[in-house]
Protein backbone atom coordinates (compact mmCIF):
# COMPACT_ATOMS: atom_id res chain seq x y z
CA UNK A 1 0.00 0.00 0.00
CA UNK A 2 2.72 2.33 0.61
CA UNK A 3 4.85 1.66 -2.52
CA UNK A 4 1.51 2.47 -4.73
CA UNK A 5 1.35 5.97 -2.71
CA UNK A 6 5.28 6.57 -3.24
CA UNK A 7 4.73 5.66 -6.90
CA UNK A 8 1.88 7.91 -7.35
CA UNK A 9 3.85 10.70 -6.00
CA UNK A 10 6.86 10.21 -8.20
CA UNK A 11 4.15 10.12 -11.32
CA UNK A 12 2.93 13.27 -10.08
CA UNK A 13 6.24 15.35 -9.55
CA UNK A 14 7.34 14.24 -12.96
CA UNK A 15 3.99 15.05 -14.66
CA UNK A 16 3.74 18.32 -13.24
CA UNK A 17 7.61 19.45 -13.48
CA UNK A 18 6.97 18.27 -17.37
CA UNK A 19 4.15 19.95 -18.04
CA UNK A 20 5.26 23.65 -16.63
CA UNK A 21 8.44 23.32 -18.37
CA UNK A 22 7.11 21.65 -21.54
CA UNK A 23 7.17 25.26 -23.21
CA UNK A 24 11.68 25.80 -23.40
CA UNK A 25 13.20 24.46 -26.55
CA UNK A 26 16.43 23.68 -26.47
CA UNK A 27 17.36 26.81 -28.28
CA UNK A 28 16.78 28.09 -24.55
CA UNK A 29 18.96 25.39 -22.77
CA UNK A 30 21.41 28.29 -22.06
CA UNK A 31 19.10 30.92 -21.24
CA UNK A 32 19.45 32.39 -17.57
CA UNK A 33 17.99 35.61 -15.77
CA UNK A 34 21.03 37.28 -14.55
CA UNK A 35 25.08 35.76 -14.40
CA UNK A 36 25.65 33.13 -12.13
CA UNK A 37 22.04 31.90 -12.00
CA UNK A 38 21.26 28.00 -13.65
CA UNK A 39 20.31 28.10 -16.66
CA UNK A 40 17.49 26.66 -17.69
CA UNK A 41 18.93 23.32 -18.91
CA UNK A 42 21.30 23.56 -15.39
CA UNK A 43 17.40 23.80 -13.12
CA UNK A 44 15.94 20.72 -14.87
CA UNK A 45 19.50 18.87 -13.95
CA UNK A 46 19.56 19.83 -10.68
CA UNK A 47 16.13 18.84 -9.98
CA UNK A 48 17.25 15.16 -11.69
CA UNK A 49 20.53 15.03 -9.96
CA UNK A 50 18.08 15.73 -6.45
CA UNK A 51 15.94 13.05 -7.24
CA UNK A 52 19.06 11.29 -6.93
CA UNK A 53 20.56 12.12 -4.32
CA UNK A 54 16.80 11.71 -2.23
CA UNK A 55 16.78 7.51 -3.64
CA UNK A 56 19.91 7.49 -2.61
CA UNK A 57 20.72 9.03 0.29
CA UNK A 58 17.17 7.36 1.46
CA UNK A 59 18.87 3.67 2.01
CA UNK A 60 22.61 4.85 2.72
CA UNK A 61 24.42 3.98 6.30
CA UNK A 62 25.61 7.88 6.58
CA UNK A 63 22.58 9.51 5.42
CA UNK A 64 22.19 12.07 2.57
CA UNK A 65 25.69 13.17 0.73
CA UNK A 66 27.21 16.32 1.60
CA UNK A 67 29.33 16.79 -1.47
CA UNK A 68 27.51 20.05 -2.62
CA UNK A 69 30.39 21.33 -4.78
CA UNK A 70 31.07 18.09 -6.51
CA UNK A 71 27.32 17.93 -7.18
CA UNK A 72 27.58 21.61 -8.67
CA UNK A 73 30.40 20.73 -10.70
CA UNK A 74 27.74 18.05 -12.20
CA UNK A 75 25.27 20.59 -12.95
CA UNK A 76 27.27 23.24 -14.14
CA UNK A 77 28.24 20.96 -17.23
CA UNK A 78 25.05 20.34 -18.46
CA UNK A 79 24.16 22.85 -21.39
CA UNK A 80 21.32 20.38 -23.17
CA UNK A 81 17.61 20.64 -22.36
CA UNK A 82 16.90 17.80 -24.23
CA UNK A 83 20.38 15.61 -22.03
CA UNK A 84 18.68 17.49 -18.74
CA UNK A 85 15.34 15.98 -19.74
CA UNK A 86 16.94 12.63 -20.28
CA UNK A 87 18.73 12.70 -17.13
CA UNK A 88 15.24 13.76 -15.16
CA UNK A 89 13.80 10.75 -16.93
CA UNK A 90 16.19 8.56 -16.46
CA UNK A 91 16.34 9.66 -12.04
CA UNK A 92 12.67 9.19 -12.07
CA UNK A 93 12.41 5.79 -13.77
CA UNK A 94 15.30 4.37 -11.04
CA UNK A 95 13.16 6.17 -8.34
CA UNK A 96 10.25 3.80 -8.94
CA UNK A 97 12.84 1.15 -9.28
CA UNK A 98 14.02 1.96 -5.40
CA UNK A 99 10.73 2.01 -4.73
CA UNK A 100 9.84 -1.48 -5.63
CA UNK A 101 13.84 -2.40 -4.87
CA UNK A 102 12.49 -2.29 -1.01
CA UNK A 103 9.32 -3.61 0.91
CA UNK A 104 7.07 -1.67 2.71
CA UNK A 105 8.56 -2.01 6.14
CA UNK A 106 11.48 -0.37 5.18
CA UNK A 107 9.72 3.16 3.57
CA UNK A 108 8.85 3.31 7.44
CA UNK A 109 11.97 2.72 8.85
CA UNK A 110 13.57 5.83 10.53
CA UNK A 111 16.23 7.54 8.18
CA UNK A 112 20.09 7.68 9.43
CA UNK A 113 20.54 11.28 12.52
CA UNK A 114 21.73 14.03 10.61
CA UNK A 115 20.91 17.49 9.96
CA UNK A 116 18.63 16.51 6.75
CA UNK A 117 15.39 14.27 8.01
CA UNK A 118 17.39 12.58 10.33
CA UNK A 119 14.84 10.60 12.51
CA UNK A 120 12.44 10.72 9.93
CA UNK A 121 10.71 8.06 8.48
CA UNK A 122 12.40 7.37 4.53
CA UNK A 123 8.87 8.26 2.82
CA UNK A 124 9.32 11.21 4.28
CA UNK A 125 11.85 11.86 1.46
CA UNK A 126 8.77 12.66 -1.22
CA UNK A 127 7.75 15.49 0.20
CA UNK A 128 10.78 16.75 0.11
CA UNK A 129 11.01 15.43 -3.48
CA UNK A 130 8.04 17.24 -4.42
CA UNK A 131 8.46 20.20 -2.53
CA UNK A 132 12.06 20.45 -4.90
CA UNK A 133 10.46 19.96 -7.82
CA UNK A 134 8.11 22.26 -7.48
CA UNK A 135 10.77 25.48 -6.05
CA UNK A 136 12.54 24.27 -9.83
CA UNK A 137 9.25 24.41 -11.89
CA UNK A 138 8.64 27.55 -10.46
CA UNK A 139 11.52 28.83 -11.46
CA UNK A 140 11.27 27.42 -15.06
CA UNK A 141 7.74 29.15 -15.16
CA UNK A 142 9.54 32.60 -14.45
CA UNK A 143 12.65 31.92 -17.05
CA UNK A 144 9.35 31.01 -19.98
CA UNK A 145 7.99 34.28 -18.57
CA UNK A 146 10.88 36.17 -18.99
CA UNK A 147 11.65 34.34 -22.56
CA UNK A 148 8.01 35.77 -23.55
CA UNK A 149 5.97 32.25 -22.97
CA UNK A 150 3.66 31.03 -20.97
CA UNK A 151 4.00 28.37 -19.25
CA UNK A 152 0.75 25.91 -19.18
CA UNK A 153 -0.35 25.24 -15.16
CA UNK A 154 0.98 22.12 -14.09
CA UNK A 155 -1.60 20.40 -12.38
CA UNK A 156 -4.18 19.68 -15.19
CA UNK A 157 -4.45 20.65 -19.15
CA UNK A 158 -6.41 23.57 -20.08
Amino acid sequence: MIKESLHGQLAALKEYFDRSSRVLTEEDSTYSPAPGMLTAAQQVAHAAQTVEWFMTGAFAPNGFADDFEEQAKAIQAVTSLSAARDWMERACAAAHQVVDDHADREWTDPLPAGPIMGGQPRYAIFGGLTDHTAHHRGALSVYSRLLGKVPPMPYMEM
